[in-house]
């Protein structure tokens, strides 16, 4: 009887949580919002903010055409690299997995580089990201799985997707090499860095496809990820069909990973960081880790793009910010788990 209580005592302390961080993770996202509309090198007081959103005044223009288009990029971009990299960790069983250990960064940086060096339309820059992103992960995994044995499949897809990842970043080097020093050699510099000031409502549009055919098997598999996490042989044990689910998971948040790099460049530490946030606030299940990682990747992302729109006259490079913050405070993490 004791132990049922204390159970269900643990159970109601653990919703309670869960239910208070999410509260503040979803305020924190609308006060991202706000401050993403208002902050920028054309200032919007927030006196003039509603007359701005409904289509008058001055900066109607700036705020409609210009930062909602970039405020929505910020945040399905932040959301898709933080639950794709929740996902990945969870299904390496490895908190120090990041969106891009299959290849899926490095393989869409890859084939955005080809197509600048090519002189391609932006679509086409787009297109080639995307599709080379996906086809670096697909190669690995079936690479991984023919050298692999059952007792190491996870291993060797790690291994797999680090040779897949070094043979893009040096083919990248080549391009850069073969490149215009002009014109071609900045331009695929300044899109490997990470930015999010080609946002449009186009880009926002063809983006949606991809995004729910990969968000919404992870939000639908979410329990079954839990399981994953325990083990193969245990998830098989309680009725998991380990290969099904794992593959299933990993094209999903290869898509989510595939379509932020097409659309904002390489952009760093955000799958792995904001996970560790998340598991800080909600814990370990995956029920309540996914959204969480939805609400504070996205929310980091926009707040991020803010300073690197307001810091210097020129624009940042998302990317360089996302890796000055993102590194050191990971080590702070690090330190403190082992209580340093």
């Amino acid at each position: 009887m004791n132990n049922s209580s204390t159970t269900d005592s643990l159970s109601v302390h653990t919703s309670f949580r869960s239910i208070g961080a999410m509260t503040f993770l979803i305020g924190l996202t609308f006060v991202a919002i706000i401050i993403s509309f208002v902050v920028g090198r054309f200032t919007i007081p927030l006196s003039d903010f509603w007359d701005a959103l409904t289509g008058h005044g001055l900066g109607a223009l700036v705020l409609l055409k210009v930062r909602l288009p970039r405020i929505a990029a910020g945040m399905a971009i932040g959301a898709s690299l933080a639950v794709s990299g929740a996902t990945y960790q969870g299904i390496f069983r490895n908190p120090m997995v990041s969106p891009a250990i299959l290849g899926a960064s490095s393989g869409a940086g890859l084939g955005a580089a080809i197509a600048i060096l090519c002189s391609m339309s932006f679509f086409m820059v787009q297109a080639m990201a995307f599709t080379f992103g996906v086809a670096a992960v697909l190669i690995t995994y079936f690479v991984g799985n023919a050298v692999g044995r059952n007792n190491d499949s996870l291993l060797s897809l790690v291994l797999t997707g680090i040779v897949i990842s070094a043979l893009a970043s040096a083919i990248i080097s080549l391009t850069k090499y073969l490149g215009d020093p002009e014109e071609k050699l900045p331009e695929i510099t300044f899109w490997l860095m990470g930015s999010l000031s080609s946002a449009t409502v186009s880009n926002m549009l063809w983006m949606i496809a991809p995004l729910v055919v990969g968000l919404v098997p992870i939000i639908m598999l979410r329990w079954q990820l839990n399981l994953l996490s325990l083990g193969d042989e245990e998830a098989s044990a309680l009725g998991v069909n380990v290969s099904k689910v794992r593959v299933i998971l990993i094209l999903a948040a290869t898509l989510l990973t595939a379509v932020s790099v097409a659309v904002s460049g390489v952009i760093g530490w955000i799958g792995l960081l904001i996970p560790h946030l998340a598991r800080m606030l909600v814990g370990p299940n995956h029920r309540v880790l996914i959204p969480a990682s939805i609400f504070l990747g996205g929310s980091y992302l926009m707040l991020v793009d803010d300073l690197a729109r307001s810091l210097l006259p020129m624009e940042i490079p998302i990317g360089i910010l996302t890796s000055l913050i993102g590194a050191p405070f990971f080590l702070y993490l690090m330190a403190r788990r082992k209580g340093l």
